[in-house]
């Protein structure tokens, strides 16, 4: 059985040699916001300690909202927040019952508890870290760098994979175009990220209600740097320091949801979602699932009333004119069959082996209707080894990386993992689809950056039809054991490894 992790989409990386010293940034002393202090992001987990945290889903419209909310409190309940323009009440609860009698109340649609642990959450290990840049390697890539290249761009090999170096020679994406990282927090003061951050779009959602304390969307030092990473991949700046990101003229905003123990629970997503829609976010790149169920299954009441709140909040958002896109999941999962056996859930209880039917128990938000669904490629263009895969889920692929034993890039690229800023101004290799999401976001934002007045259906289908056809890879043997590692199913155009197939920067800003 594997043992409960943290849900930011794992990162694959091993560990590596020391921590590169630099003089250019570093992570500040947040000790006065309220990402370190707690005082205001954590003040709503300050409580009963058997209190959970539940979702209330009633028809919009604030007189509905009112009158259940009143209802809330007669059962014992209290409202964090109500998003009326959604339908979705946020509530605390220590009363067993609350779920059971809530459903019962005229106007209410479906209502579930978030989470298993009481308020706080459990705290657990992070999966894996980055693989830090020596300062050797550093200065060893910067030797290797061209006249117009940032210094680490020589060990980026999956720029040139959807060629967005190519793309980058015609345009770096609009300023007036900005993308948010729905993820761990984003430490903006790192000089691949501070050029282009947006700290008025930027804000913290971890107990479902935004918190705009200033730097409350940064991580502190105990917590992931994985929001860091994915928000360089995709914005990072040209600015003749470290790497280079797919769109590094366009703004990055930070939305941290994940718990100090790294949990992304419905309250902060739904928030996650809402805050993007209303404060004109173009992208949304979400590197998780949502916790503490890996599949929620629409047949049980609570993970549905899951399902239901995040679905409400990610098309508002679509319909605000936001894209949202998600990573697959690092599994091997096959999401079109028609079972599959989940061990982690629920990964702040007690898992079990479940086997579950991924047509009716939904990975969210990357299954939801509208979120563009990113599978993950290596070094060589292939899927890469850990990536889910499915007929008809995935929509896209991009580089997320693999081992070198699988697909070694070409020189002066070592790693076939990619390369990304880390907090306190240092840089380092992660993998997963968690780091395929953000090339196409990046992507994304450069189809956005040439069409400033696409709606958000208009910017997906052209990333569809702009993507590079990529046939299955068919035998999929990627250890090369002689063994069928997954099957692929569909045509060149379209099929369950890359769906409309990898990314191409270059078409967006040509086409």
């Amino acid at each position: 059985m594997t043992a409960p992790q943290p849900r930011y989409r794992r990162i694959l990386a091993l560990p590596l040699g020391m921590a590169m010293a630099t003089a250019l940034a570093f992570l500040p002393n947040v000790s006065a916001s309220a990402a370190e202090t707690g005082t205001s992001a954590s003040a709503a987990d300050a409580g009963d300690a058997t209190s959970l945290s539940y979702v209330v889903n009633v028809r919009r419209g604030h007189s509905t909202s009112e009158r259940v909310q009143r209802a809330i409190e007669r059962a014992g309940g209290s409202v964090v927040i109500a998003y009326d323009e959604i339908g979705v009440i946020v509530v605390h609860s220590s009363n067993a019952d609350f779920a059971k009698i809530i459903r019962k109340v005229p106007g209410v649609d479906s209502a579930g508890n978030t989470r298993n642990a009481p308020l706080p959450a459990q705290s657990t290990t992070d999966v894996g870290t980055p693989e830090v840049l020596t300062s050797e390697q550093v200065s060893e890539a910067d030797a290797q760098a061209t006249d117009g290249q940032d210094p680490l761009e020589p060990l980026q090999w999956d720029l040139p994979a959807i060629k967005a170096d190519k793309a980058h020679e015609k345009t770096l994406g609009s300023s007036k175009v900005t993308v948010a990282v729905i993820d761990t927090g984003v430490d903006d003061t790192h000089p691949d990220i501070a050029p282009n951050f947006s700290a008025s779009q930027s804000t913290n959602c971890v107990t479902g209600k935004p918190d705009t304390t200033y730097g409350a969307w940064r991580p502190t030092a105990a917590e992931s740097p994985h929001g860091t990473h994915v928000a360089g991949e995709i914005a990072g700046a040209r600015n003749g320091i470290g790497i280079t990101g797919v769109a590094p003229g366009v703004k990055v905003a930070g939305i941290k949801v994940a718990t100090t123990a790294g949990y992304f629970y419905t309250e902060a997503v739904v928030c996650g979602f809402v805050w993007a829609a209303e404060h004109h976010i173009d992208v949304t790149n979400n590197s998780y699932y949502t916790d503490p169920w890996y599949f929620n299954c629409t047949d049980d009441p609570d993970q549905k009333a899951l399902v239901d709140a995040i679905t409400r909040a990610s098309q508002f958002a679509e319909r605000k004119g936001t894209v949202n896109v998600a990573a697959a999941g690092n599994e091997s999962y096959d999401l079109a069959s028609h079972s599959i056996t989940d061990p982690v859930s629920p990964n702040d209880g007690t898992p079990t082996d479940r086997v579950i039917d991924p047509h009716k128990c939904f990975d969210i938000p990357t299954q939801l209707p509208g979120v563009v669904t990113v599978a993950a490629t290596g070094a060589k263009g292939l899927k890469s080894s850990f990536s889910n895969y499915g007929l008809g889920v995935i929509d896209i692929a991009a580089p997320g990386g693999d081992s070198t034993a699988y697909q070694a890039p070409q020189p002066p690229a070592t790693s076939g993992l990619i390369l990304g800023p880390l907090p306190g101004g240092k840089w380092g290799y992660m993998a997963g689809t968690s780091m395929a999401t953000p090339h196409v976001v990046g992507v994304a934002a450069l189809i956005k950056s040439t069409h400033p007045h696409a709606s958000a259906a208009l910017v997906k289908a052209l990333l569809y039809a702009e993507a590079t056809a990529t046939p299955c890879t068919d035998p999929y043997d990627i250890n090369g054991d002689g063994k069928v590692d997954a099957v692929c199913e569909g045509s060149k155009n379209r099929n369950g490894f890359y769906g409309w197939g990898t990314a191409d920067a270059l078409a967006a800003v040509t086409k």
